[in-house]
């Protein structure tokens, strides 16, 4: 940072209901400042400390305009500049606060809140917590240990945009699984005919067919009276277009059957638990389909999509939430192995005297390793894929270590392939084994 000085400030000022404190000490040279910022809903403490660990400044500011613009007033003060912005370390990574210091140009760290609590604990044993000493805490954290902590990384606006529509799809696609199994688990209650019917192979309760018949008869009574013509006009409206008469009359045949009843008020009731069941069912899916054709038409104008698309098992939204993730920022990961401890794929050790466990990693991008399980379980078909998969059961993996195993080998491809700009090639990936040479007649 440039040196400076500045004159010894002290003021308190109301915003909003809120009382700001700021006091600047005089700085005589040049100094590394570093920020800390804890956050908060209503308001933020930021805290500047210099390369020796002194406090520079402190502020509460508003989470709003007024308080940006104070943080970039206070940053000023203490040397920031556009050729050496200040660098902030902060517990979160979200946020308008984050996305407007992000668009400054400088580093913005996301520290993990339990690793703040070790460093509180580094200098007091009474367990005293205050957002100030919090934000002093973060500040000290990004001047003594930043190499061991990486910044957010400097990822393009549009894969920015495609990580919330994948996530909002991701998030659209688990509650349709939740209410799926909730009404399951109603409709085993009173209506297992309804199971019967829609419990089949490629279909199920969050098909189109299942919503449309549960919509108009969300109990066995009512279910009973549909005649084959109504469930075909039904299945019709719902979508299907190939074997109409026969799901008709199957599900005729299904729902005229003999099951256990409840009492005719008790079944009532629960079919109104149902009908309510499919509203929030049907919003659901039709969230899901509608997130997953915006994820795939962004996914498709990135220029990586190619590179992913390559790879077997990707398709459009897969691979839309696998670069949401990782980004393209290059120098993100160090290397692959990096990546591979992001997305929980490497293996983790833990030996001490005598004890060596290597076991599967735990803290992990849970929205990278939900996707790259439906990545390698879409690539198994792919003979190459199979055989590795089948190698490692052999070798006695269970299945979830078998698939983390090919997810952690076509990750080390992935990123292979996305730094130097080629796409998979899966006789280099998956080579052939040698043949083994015969010895030679005596």
């Amino acid at each position: 940072m440039s040196g400076h000085r500045a004159l010894l400030l002290g003021r308190c000022v109301s915003l909003h209901g809120l009382t700001c404190w700021a006091e600047v000490t005089t700085l005589e040279a040049c100094l590394t400042i570093t920020c800390g910022i804890d956050w908060a809903e209503a308001h933020h403490d930021v805290a500047l400390v210099d390369e020796a660990g002194k406090l520079v400044a402190k502020r509460r500011i508003s989470d709003d305009v007024q308080g940006y613009r104070r943080l970039l007033e206070l940053l000023a003060e203490a040397g920031d500049s556009a050729d050496e912005p200040i660098p902030v370390a902060i517990e979160t990574a979200r946020g308008l606060l984050i996305a407007c210091l992000r668009t400054s140009g400088r580093k913005v760290y996301s520290i993990n809140p339990m690793a703040v609590a070790r460093y509180r604990e580094r200098h007091t044993v009474a367990r005293a917590k205050s957002d100030h000493a919090d934000a002093v805490a973060l500040a000290n954290i990004l001047r003594t240990d930043a190499d061991a902590h990486r910044p957010l990384p400097a990822d393009s606006e549009l894969v920015q945009a495609i990580a919330v529509l994948a996530r909002a799809q991701q998030d659209a696609a688990w509650n349709r699984a939740q209410l799926s199994n909730q009404l399951r688990s109603h409709l085993k209650q009173y209506f297992p005919a309804a199971l019967a019917a829609f419990q089949v192979r490629g279909v199920g309760l969050d098909s189109r067919e299942a919503r449309a018949v549960l919509a108009v008869a969300p109990g066995p009574a009512a279910a009973a009276k549909l005649s084959t013509a109504r469930l075909a006009s039904v299945l019709r409206t719902a979508g299907r277009q190939r074997n109409i008469d026969a799901w008709a009359q199957r599900l005729r045949a299904i729902f005229t059957g003999e099951y256990l009843h409840q009492m005719p008020a008790v079944e009532q009731a629960m079919g109104r638990q149902t009908a309510a069941l499919i509203m929030q069912l049907d919003a659901a899916c039709r969230a899901a389909d509608d997130l997953a054709a915006a994820a795939a038409a962004a996914f498709a104008e990135h220029p990586d999509a190619e590179i992913l698309t390559s790879f077997p098992g990707i398709g459009p939204v897969t691979g839309a939430r696998v670069l949401g993730e990782i980004g393209d920022d290059r120098a993100r990961f160090r290397d692959a192995r990096g990546l591979k401890s992001y997305a929980g794929s490497a293996p983790i050790t833990v030996a001490s005297g005598k004890s060596l466990i290597v076991r599967n990693r735990k803290v992990k991008n849970q929205r990278l390793a939900a996707a790259g399980y439906v990545w390698i379980f879409g690539a198994l078909p792919t003979p190459e894929i199979k055989e590795h998969y089948d190698r490692r059961r052999a070798a006695g993996d269970r299945h979830a270590a078998a698939m983390r195993n090919l997810f952690n080998r076509l990750l080390g491809c992935l990123h292979h392939c996305l730094q130097t700009g080629q796409t998979f090639d899966m006789d280099k990936a998956f080579p052939l084994p040698e043949p083994r040479l015969e010895p030679a007649a005596a």
